[in-house]
């Protein structure tokens, strides 16, 4: 069966590289769906869950963090802040980083770079959301 080979890679460096069946990313501007011999493309991505399809095996999870996409030549890059599987998740310092986050939000300082600390509270509340004992 034909395969893509995907690539995850954060700035602490390379997540996961494997041959995949198939790929579904969040997209800036919505989700995308990659299958063997997909047309290039570059795309930002958003917060979310990427699920991949292995050959004779579980689907694969992970929730990425704001980036880049890149379908050329049968491999996917993904260029993201992090990348980590749902089930290594720890509840419990999501639910905190959330709580920090809403709390910089609401105090309003002057200092305060606005967008770091929506993007700060949207990772958060990803994290809490899929993450899985």
């Amino acid at each position: 069966m034909a395969s893509l080979n995907l690539r995850i890679i954060s700035p602490e460096g390379s997540i996961f590289e494997s041959e995949v069946q198939s790929l579904a990313f969040p997209g800036e501007g919505g989700s995308f769906g990659i299958l063997p011999h997909h047309a290039e493309m570059t795309s930002l991505t958003s917060s979310g869950l990427m699920s991949a399809k292995v050959e004779g095996g579980d689907p694969l999870e992970f929730l990425i963090h704001d980036g880049f996409a890149q379908v050329r030549k049968n491999i996917v890059t993904v260029l993201t802040r992090s990348a980590e599987k749902p089930q290594d998740i720890d509840l419990d310092r999501a639910r905190q980083a959330a709580d920090r986050a809403k709390e910089r939000l609401q105090a309003r300082v002057a200092e305060l770079d606005l967008f770091r600390a929506q993007a700060a509270l949207r990772r958060a509340l990803m994290r809490e959301m899929h993450a899985r004992s």
